[in-house]
């Protein structure tokens, strides 16, 4: 973890949008932080396009992981009858 020094009128406008979309400051500060170096690295993608890669990203790793925690979750041991 770091600290990032930024000016009161951006950390203003960060705690504005932080309770706009419910989230915390610095939550939004690393969602602000994230986009702005998508857009950098993907300049001819819209906004929903990024977002739209970045839940199928998500949406991936989760269906990676999620079928053995389910099964743990449910109580389903691995051997096999």
């Amino acid at each position: 973890m770091g600290i990032v020094k930024i000016s009161d009128e951006l950390h203003d406008e960060v705690r504005k949008a932080s309770s706009a979309m419910v989230r915390s400051i610095n939550a939004q500060a690393e969602f602000w932080i994230k986009v702005g170096m998508l857009a950098e690295t993907n300049p001819t993608k819209t906004f929903t396009e990024l977002m739209r890669e970045q839940m199928k990203q998500a949406e991936l790793s989760g269906l990676r992981e999620e079928p053995e925690a389910e099964k743990t979750a449910a109580g389903v041991s691995e051997s096999h009858e």
